[in-house]
């Protein structure tokens, strides 16, 4: 790697932590807010009252500003999947804090995630040389990239004004859906925006360019409806759970907008390519193993569907060990969230 790949590394593994920790600070001011008010899954603001939550939102923006300045340095299919270590600095916490309890197979998942980190490390492609905002502009405005835009546009329209009302509270990947999209769209603008920042403090003054401006723009317009839906999903679903899908779905759609828009893979070979696909796959192993083993222990033993509603809604014990979580006595089912992956709806 050269200097500007170490320095994108160095930024991501530092906004990896204060993220993860973003996400259980914010869990617990949704909580008190959603005591004493109008919870934010159903629509409610009370959050913004809470001096909890924004001590998690500030946690997240300083985690958000490294990650922004990781992308002006080293290219997206580097950066992105480093924010697996914000699943297991999520997790740890959310076992101490939240008392949501990590079954023990739980850390192979970790060391899974650490080491498709290190291998995408290793194998990260270079960013390429690009010296003026005008130059990220043209890429953006190729047909293919434009394509992937229109087709974002159209699925998270179609997600808010369909699906959310008639689904968005018994189905996670809805909320997570409209996050994840978005998203891949904001890092785009997020590393135009972080290359004309950078191209000015070394003298290029990008600030001239309306084009700057309109990165900013979309970052802004993404960032938001991102905060709006993601809030809803913490509020709705359990944070064990909301982490891993989040990371898997936001990584994938990353890497697809980055790899049409900046075509990080042209300067790589067949073999660096695999090598860090594999990498990737490795990572989305660990994530699925850190939250997906104890559900399918207690599916084999208790002869329940995951996601299936059979009769009566399932026990507490049943939805908690769907997040890889695990409980040991009726005290300790009372503590916790109550929020499944899949809720059912009567209606």
């Amino acid at each position: 790697m050269d200097s500007d790949n170490h320095k994108g590394v160095a930024l991501a593994v530092s906004s990896s932590f204060f993220i993860g920790a973003s996400f259980i600070i914010k869990k617990k001011g949704l909580k008190r807010a959603g005591a004493s008010g109008v919870r934010a899954g159903i629509g409610g603001h009370t959050y913004l009252y809470e001096p909890l939550w924004w001590a998690g939102m500030i946690t997240m923006i300083i985690g958000e500003v490294a990650n922004f300045a990781a992308y002006a340095f080293a290219p997206a299919v580097l950066v992105t999947p480093l924010g697996a270590l914000s699943i297991i600095v999520s997790a740890t916490l959310a076992h101490f804090v939240l008392e949501e309890r990590l079954h023990v197979l739980g850390i192979v998942g970790c060391v899974l995630c650490i080491v498709g980190s290190i291998n995408i490390v290793l194998y990260a492609p270079q960013e390429r040389a690009i010296v003026s905002v005008k130059d990220v502009w043209l890429l953006a405005t190729e047909s293919a990239f434009l394509l992937y835009v229109t087709v974002v546009a159209v699925s998270v329209l179609l997600l808010i004004f369909y699906y959310v009302p008639r689904y968005g509270h018994t189905h996670i990947l809805i909320y997570l859906g409209i996050c994840s999209l978005m998203g891949s769209l904001s890092v785009m603008s997020v590393k135009a925006l972080g290359i004309a920042l950078k191209l000015t403090f070394q003298g290029q003054n990008q600030l001239i360019y309306p084009q700057t401006y309109l990165f900013a723009f979309v970052v802004c317009i993404c960032v938001v409806t991102q905060m709006n839906y993601l809030n809803r999903a913490l509020d709705t679903f359990n944070t064990a759970v909301i982490s891993p899908i989040y990371y898997v779905m936001f990584t994938t759609f990353t890497i697809v907008a980055s790899s049409i828009m900046f075509k990080d893979w042209y300067q790589q070979s067949a073999s660096e390519m695999v090598t860090e696909l594999c990498g990737f796959v490795t990572i989305l192993s660990g994530t699925f193993l850190l939250h997906s083993t104890n559900a399918n222990t207690a599916n084999s033993s208790s002869g329940h569907s995951i996601g299936v509603y059979s009769g009566q809604p399932p026990t507490m014990a049943h939805r908690l060990s769907m997040y890889g979580i695990q409980l040991n006595s009726p005290e300790e089912m009372s503590k916790g969230d109550h929020i499944p992956l899949y809720q059912y709806d009567p209606h």
